[in-house]
């Protein structure tokens, strides 16, 4: 991991993605997510979008075709492939009010983590489009890195952190349109009130079988989310689930 250019957790999501058939994907969220070069903080959001003050209304909008329903890295992956698809031009990005040179960037980005990858025969691989696999992997890919950052929806209506138990909200800027109950996220913004930002929607038995040391329930403070994993982990250990999978 160490060759690589990027936080660990970065890393070793990129590393993991050959092994979700979905490394083709993760190059290029992994390359949208450390595209900005003025912070040295990784986990800063990507700044790919545009909202000048005199067109709010149609720059929501524009990135409100981008969305996807499970969260913002796959919202990233969406501009991505349509910057690509769309020959880097960049009248396109001005008319989709994303930035140019943001995306420019986080391509050469992608070209450098792609060489290394190449150089340590880590293959390039994706699940194919029109499989139900196709998110999902990649989605485990993101766990495989951020399983340390997770969130869990109470019945308050409010997220709480796994683990250390703080009280949390989504970003404003998120794409989500809903709450979902289990959300990853690449950051923990302090404001005048606690957000996490860059999240994307997950299945609680992915932490369980991707990170099961540092999901030993023993170690968890009481909440609601644990006691849902401890009822989720009981039946994964049952034969008729084990034989499911």
């Amino acid at each position: 991991m160490a060759e690589f250019p990027l936080d660990p957790q970065l890393a070793k999501m990129l590393i993991a993605s050959c092994n979700h058939n979905c490394s083709n994907e993760i190059l290029s969220i992994t390359a949208m997510l450390v595209q900005v070069t003025p912070s040295v903080d990784m986990y800063r959001f990507p700044q790919c979008f545009v909202r000048p003050n005199e067109a709010k209304k149609a720059a929501d909008d524009a990135k409100m075709r981008f969305a996807h329903i499970d969260g913002d890295h796959l919202t990233l992956l969406n501009v991505y492939h349509a910057f690509k698809q769309n020959s880097e031009d960049p009248q396109w990005c001005y008319d989709n009010f994303v930035n140019y040179r943001s995306l420019k960037s986080g391509d050469n980005v992608r070209q450098q983590l792609s060489r290394i990858m190449d150089r340590f025969n880590l293959k390039r691989t994706s699940t194919d489009f029109t499989s139900k696999d196709y998110y999902i992997n990649i989605r485990k890919a993101l766990v495989t890195g951020f399983f340390m950052q997770v969130a869990h929806l109470e019945r308050t209506g409010h997220y709480l952190t796994i683990k250390d138990n703080q009280v949390v909200q989504l970003h404003p800027s998120t794409c989500l349109d809903h709450k979902p109950e289990w959300v990853i996220y690449n950051e923990f913004v302090l404001t005048t009130k606690n957000y996490i930002r860059t999240v994307t929607d997950i299945k609680p038995e992915w932490v369980l079988k991707i990170a099961p040391q540092y999901y030993d329930l023993n170690n968890f403070p009481q909440c609601e989310a644990k006691r849902q994993l401890e009822l989720l982990q009981a039946k994964m250990e049952t034969r008729q689930y084990q034989e499911g999978f």
